[in-house]
């Protein structure tokens, strides 16, 4: 496989991952966090920097609309729940030996 189709493999997945997250706004960050230890919150960031390292001037805001489809706002009030007791023992504990 040629550097130009892995490329084009990698992009189509990562597409399907964005599209498969905003289709599954019931799934929570905190969740995602204590689960895989990445949310959209982080593919955003990861978007951000990747795009910055290559001279393409982006902000969290435009990342995070990127990854959300929406403004980050509009996402947390239309879909975020607050993080539960559990939700948050669990993340602490994840995260403790990070």
């Amino acid at each position: 496989m040629d550097d130009t189709i892995k490329t084009e493999l990698e992009a189509a997945a990562f597409r399907r991952l964005v599209n498969h997250l905003r289709d599954r706004a019931d799934v929570q960050n905190i969740d995602l966090m204590i689960l895989a230890g990445f949310c959209r919150n982080c593919l955003s960031d990861w978007y951000c920097e990747a795009a910055n390292e290559r001279g393409v001037e982006m902000d969290r805001a435009a990342a995070r609309e990127i990854i959300y489809g929406m403004a980050y706002a509009d996402w947390k009030e239309k879909y975020q729940t607050p993080a539960t007791p559990e939700q948050m023992a669990a993340y602490e504990a994840r995260h403790k030996h990070s």
